[in-house]
């Protein structure tokens, strides 16, 4: 056992797992598999269905998910309970998934989500309505269109699961303690130190809290904000009826929020009888109270078991048997309220918390998920890192007023809602809006800036004001979906770009101040460039884990001998950074306080120039630099970098004078056809230009040399956290890279997570994509094998069924010279 929390230290001896759901029994089994002994299960009920989620869990598996992390943790759910058996039988049964369409605008996402499994390797087939018949006799074939089937998804039976892996994790040394309320969480100098329960006190180095829904109270004991909300959601159960044979596919009814599943008895699948239970999605929104939940002793049935609303259900009823008339005799003889966890963006909530080490987060976590977690969080606690990328799940991704119970509220109903719903990728929420505001939004609003969110930022994808500098562009015509949120003002902002000047809002890009005596020596240590410069540089950096996995990328302007401004990408890497800091580092988040304003364009120097009295001449400014100087009456932290290509700085100040700073640069701009542009703009000029977006383009699955970055990495400046494991590893050695695409056709479109197949075999996926306005055809980045990420190889990507023609290019497409960036 080599790490602690990613840090690098042993692994501490003493593990107390709260909750002997799914979860805590999978994890228990995951970390006595590395090695781990001393681990300790606590469960508040009885062994093995203690009555939270996983006892009334339907165990429905579909493993075809927009996100590639939690189709991985399904993916290893699969593996690993298909090789568990108890009772005799498997912990899985593979009865395969089948999701229908009834309409033009599911059938269209259907094909989308065959996309999906294609790049995430999940096998699958489109079928038409005759093969959804004979999958499933009871549909009513002339109300389908065709359905999604994936044979390998299916149901875990996840009480039988629990016991099998609590099997093994006692035969290696666990305990697992029922009937033991936590009543409290000790700790001391900001690291926990035992859990306490009415039957005793446990000393732990780590507390893994793993109690679904009741993980707000476990969290509050420890002082933890753990952002998530409990919601009921209805299941039933039919009376007896012929047909069921318990080999039909779960079913799944996404226009009417619906699914079905098969219930047989033991020794009846020759009968062809059986029920059919079903779960909805379509009723209000019921959210539970964790602390209201009643003890195991106390429940009618079990603390996640409340009672049916039949009146909740009832469109449901009629909606079921339309779809499968043979239910027309039947009656639902079963049902309940089953609670399920929900967070702000339907993501588990996995890591040490923030605010005290050695308490770690497994919550939010379905049956469809739980090896996978178990998994990741064990190599997580024993091994240093999770060999699965994790960003999307780690708690400190939210922001403070992420976490507020308002938005909680407002965002886990949203997701309850939204659980079969077809969502667009750019869909933004409707609450609660505005959150957070750059000092220019009312600015932006004059300018009709068209809104999307991210991390509660409000972000201009465009604006109304340029519509007029639209005319006479050519563009292709757009598909419904991809011109969802979209506009050709955003060709617009981007030409305007390239060929004057553009204002851009980046004042949600996260920031910190790094200072002390000790800040050199640790950055130096924490990336892989080169840092020891004068002040006044400014470097291009990387962060990896011990893997050499990339967990982020950097931009770092030294602007003093002991004091860094560090741009990062998410709250993770402020938690990294804050963990790893000696006593004399200091780690600050400025982003609150501050704003920056992106200036760029050929005509950038002679907006800025005239309102400063420094030189921001390229001798006396050059590229990659910093500088302190005045725009106008502001001062500003002035960055000569460009993530569009094109000359110009990123100015900083304080929130207070963002106002002043936007309405200087505004108004000195006119004579030079100032535009303010955004992220529909920002996000193809830097494709153009090669630029990686991390947690989009690469991740800690891939090393720097797989992601064309391996000039950020210095391995002779000393040691660096992952320069062990990149040690003999180099570009000409990967087996993948990360690959520019151009497809074939001007007119063709695609937006990201789609398969790329090589020789008419399925091989990569789609990263990014964008149209490509100064190149004037769509752009997407793509992993492939480095046998096919070779300038000039024919691919094809697949979009919505439909293969479209690329070809591999060589980059940047734009500039490659960089004579723009040095003017």
């Amino acid at each position: 056992m080599n790490a602690r929390a990613g840090t690098g230290g042993p692994v501490p001896p003493r593990i107390v797992i709260i909750g002997a759901g799914i979860v805590g029994c999978s994890l228990a089994d995951e970390l006595t598999a590395r090695g781990a002994r001393d681990v300790t299960v606590l469960e508040q009920g009885p062994l093995h269905a203690p009555g939270g989620s996983t006892s009334h869990a339907p165990g429905l598996v579909f493993r075809t998910n927009t996100s590639k992390t939690m189709s991985d943790f399904a993916a290893y759910t699969v593996e690993k309970f298909t090789a568990l058996t108890e009772d005799g039988r498997p912990c899985f049964d593979a009865v395969g998934g089948l999701e229908i369409a009834t309409t033009e605008e599911q059938w269209a996402e259907l094909h989308r989500k065959a996309g999906l499994a294609a790049s995430w390797g999940i096998a699958g087939e489109l079928a038409d309505a005759r093969r959804c018949a004979g999958l499933w006799p009871m549909l009513d074939a002339t109300r389908v269109l065709g359905g999604f089937h994936t044979p390998g998804d299916g149901l875990a039976r996840a009480l039988p699961a629990a016991r099998a892996q609590t099997r093994r994790a006692r035969s290696r040394g666990a305990r697992f303690l029922e009937r033991h309320t936590v009543t409290g969480i000790e700790q001391d100098a900001g690291r926990v130190t035992a859990v306490v329960t009415d039957r005793g006190t446990f000393p732990a180095d780590v507390v893994v809290s793993a109690a679904g829904f009741w993980g707000p109270v476990i969290g509050a004991m420890a002082g933890v904000c753990v952002p998530l909300l409990p919601l009921a959601h209805q299941y039933v159960k039919t009376s007896v009826l012929a047909g069921p044979d318990g080999r039909r596919p779960v079913l799944r009814f996404q226009e009417r929020d619906l699914y079905f599943r098969e219930h047989v008895e033991e020794g009846a699948e020759a009968s062809g009888t059986g029920r059919i239970g079903i779960g909805s999605y379509a009723h209000r929104p019921l959210p539970v109270d964790p602390y209201a939940v009643p003890a195991f002793d106390d429940a009618p049935v079990m603390p996640s078991s409340l009672p049916f609303t039949p009146d909740d259900f009832a469109p449901s009823w009629d909606d079921s048997r339309r779809l499968l008339p043979a239910l027309a005799g039947s009656t639902v003889e079963d049902g309940f309220n089953g609670v399920f966890s929900f967070t702000p963006d339907g993501m588990p909530l996995l890591g040490e918390a923030p605010e005290l080490r050695g308490f770690w987060l497994a919550e939010a976590v379905w049956v469809t998920h739980s090896a996978g977690v178990a998994k990741a969080l064990a190599e997580w606690l024993v091994e240093g890192r999770p060999t699965t990328d994790v960003h999307e799940c780690e708690i400190s991704r939210f922001e403070g007023a992420q976490r507020s119970p308002a938005y909680v509220a407002e965002h886990a109903r949203r997701q309850f809602a939204e659980v079969y719903d077809v969502v667009h990728p750019l869909q933004p929420p409707r609450r609660p809006r505005p959150l957070r505001v750059s000092p220019w939004y009312e600015r932006q609003r004059e300018l009709g800036a068209y809104f999307l969110e991210g991390a509660g930022w409000e972000r201009p994808q465009w604006y109304e004001a340029n519509a007029p500098l639209a005319d006479g562009i050519a563009l292709p015509e757009r598909d419904a979906w991809s011109a969802r949120h979209w506009s050709p003002v955003a060709a617009a902002e981007a030409r305007a770009t390239r060929e004057r000047v553009a204002l851009y809002d980046m004042s949600p890009l996260r920031r910190l101040e790094i200072s002390g005596p000790g800040a050199p020596a640790f950055l130096q240590y924490m990336t892989t460039n080169q840092l020891a410069k004068r002040p006044g540089s400014v470097t291009y950096t990387l962060l990896l884990d011990h893997a050499g996995g990339i967990r982020s990328d950097l931009t770092v302007a030294r602007l003093a001998a002991d004091r860094f401004q560090v741009g990062v990408n998410s709250g993770p890497d402020l938690d990294w950074l804050t963990r790893h800091a000696p006593a004399d580092v200091r780690v600050r988040d400025l982003t609150p306080g501050t704003c920056c304003v992106g200036v760029w364009g050929p005509r950038a120097r002679d907006l800025v120039q005239p309102l400063t009295h420094d030189d921001f001449g390229h001798r006396a400014f050059g590229y990659f630099t910093a500088k302190r100087a005045f725009v106008g009456e502001v001062p500003v932290t002035a960055l000569r970098l460009s993530y569009v290509g094109e000359l110009g700085w990123e100015l900083y100040t304080s929130a207070d004078l963002g106002l002043r700073l936007w309405d200087t640069l505004w108004a000195a701009g006119q004579r030079l056809g100032v535009v303010a542009a955004g992220r529909g703009a920002f996000d193809s000029l830097r494709l153009e230009k090669g630029y990686r977006a991390w947690g989009q383009d690469m991740t800690t699955e891939h090393d720097p040399y797989e992601a064309g970055l391996g000039w950020a990495v210095r391995m002779d400046k000393g040691d660096f956290v992952g320069r062990a494991a990149l040690s003999g590893r180099s570009p000409d050695g990967a087996r993948r890279r990360l690959a520019c695409l151009t497809l074939d056709d001007p007119a063709a479109i695609v937006m990201g997570r789609e398969p790329v197949y090589v020789d008419g075999a399925p091989a990569g996926y789609v990263t990014s994509a964008a149209y490509g306005y100064t190149v004037g055809r769509t752009v997407a980045y793509a992993w492939l094998p480095a046998r096919a990420a070779v300038p000039g190889t024919a691919v094809h990507i697949e979009y919505f069924g439909e293969k479209a023609a690329a070809t591999v290019a060589a980059e940047p497409l734009f500039d490659p010279a960089r004579e723009h960036l040095r003017r």
